[in-house]
């Protein structure tokens, strides 16, 4: 796969003067989102297996001339939005910029083949059949499967030795993450069978190999812990400010990703303090010591990007009088890492398929806002702002009290 950088105007030139084929798009506009996002989960999958990034033209006509339409400063950062919007999932490897062609401005997002095959766009696989984009047949699908076996695939899909499918909860499968992974008609056919929808969605191997990934045990799983040793939380609750001081709570919270991230919360939810305030408002108003809002972004944060790899560390959250500190295993990854850690609109995935997977099950709604939301769910709280530290092979988040409560509603 070649390296993630902008095609030489040479290529754009040449690519654009070939025409609408396997690897280019044409759009008059930005008008029609829907198209542009399939052709991007189609570039994504790269059915033909080019290997080669696929761009969507934007201000090209189909006779390949320049549409009479400018392009904005502002329509690449649309465009890029495409990427964590959480209607493409995993979410794609792209890059938007505003190029020229012809002595007129147009805008190229540049898509590289998914290192982790089949893409969805609102859970349908879209593929490139020359100039079009077509939903994928359950051939298509399985040639898609095997092809993601001869990558080296994040680790969130790789298969775990000494599992089989019968370590996937088939029940959780069909009834609680198919219905929000893959859309309708596709789960109406009848063409695939139970092995080929769990392969599919990247739950096993492949139908043939039916060992479960690491990705399957963390949300469909049986006992994940009995094959991901690192896969729980270690809550503590301190009666004080130090590590050494008495401990009121501890607790190792286990299971599925739902199930740790719904135990935490109702452990969270029983020690958030909460008061009531009759007399200053004509209403009653509950004040709580933090914003609930704000640690659910924090530690659903913390169980997607931890690393999962070669640890057998949790993810610890330890509550202390004076502040909350969330320990994740392994450090920021990729672009979001160092000076950028944080900041809106830069993130990356560690584990791209588990961010899939916990936007399907509802627990993320857009990628890469939730440190953003918390930040200004705290500010609004009179909490100081959140400290990261960032150290060897591990992630410290501290969030600290605020002088007064928190005001919220109960």
């Amino acid at each position: 796969m070649k390296s993630r950088q902008s095609i030489s105007n040479r290529e754009l030139t040449e690519l654009i003067e070939s025409g609408e084929g396997f690897r280019v798009e044409f759009k008059e506009s930005a008008a029609n989102t829907d198209k542009i996002r399939q052709a991007i989960c189609a570039f994504a999958n790269d059915r033909p297996g080019t290997g080669e990034p696929g761009i969507v033209v934007v201000g090209i006509k189909d006779d390949r001339t320049p549409a009479d339409r400018p392009v904005t400063d502002e329509l690449p950062v649309y465009l890029s939005s495409f990427k964590s919007d959480g209607t493409i999932l995993p979410p794609p490897d792209l890059l938007v910029e505003k190029r020229r062609f012809r002595n007129h401005e147009i805008a190229v997002v540049t898509v590289w083949p998914s290192e982790s095959p089949p893409v969805r766009y609102k859970g349908t696989v879209h593929v490139r059949s020359g100039p079009r984009n077509d939903i994928a047949t359950a051939q298509d699908e399985r040639i898609l499967n095997e092809r993601r076996q001869h990558q080296d695939a994040p680790f969130d899909i790789r298969p775990v030795p000494g599992t089989g499918i019968e370590d996937v909860d088939r029940l959780q499968f069909e009834h609680a993450y198919l219905p929000g992974a893959v859309h309708p008609e596709v789960i109406d056919n009848n063409e695939r069978s139970y092995e080929e929808r769990l392969a599919s969605t990247k739950m096993i191997a492949s139908p043939e190999d039916q060992r479960a990934t690491v990705l399957g045990l963390l949300v469909l799983g049986v006992s994940p812990r009995d094959c991901i040793p690192c896969s729980y939380v270690q809550f503590l609750r301190i009666d004080g400010r130090e590590m050494s001081d008495p401990i009121i709570d501890d607790q190792e919270l286990s299971g599925t990703v739902t199930d740790i991230i719904r135990d935490l919360e109702d452990k969270l939810d029983a020690h958030n303090r909460r008061s009531v305030d009759f007399a200053s408002t004509p209403r009653e108003i509950r004040v709580c010591t933090y914003p609930a809002a704000a640690l659910e972004q924090l530690f659903r944060n913390a169980v997607m990007h931890r690393t999962y790899e070669h640890t057998n560390a949790p993810v610890r959250f330890t509550w202390y009088d004076d502040r909350i500190e969330i320990i994740n295993p392994g450090e920021p990854y990729g672009s979001a890492s160092g000076e950028d850690f944080g900041k809106d609109g830069i993130t990356d995935y560690r584990n791209p398929n588990l961010a899939e997977a916990m936007r399907n099950l509802g627990f993320v709604q857009k990628f890469g806002a939730g440190i953003p939301l918390a930040r200004r769910l705290l500010r609004e709280a009179g909490h100081p702002e959140i400290e990261f530290e960032q150290g060897r092979n591990h992630l410290r988040c501290t969030i600290r009290s605020a002088e007064s409560p928190v005001v919220g509603s109960g």
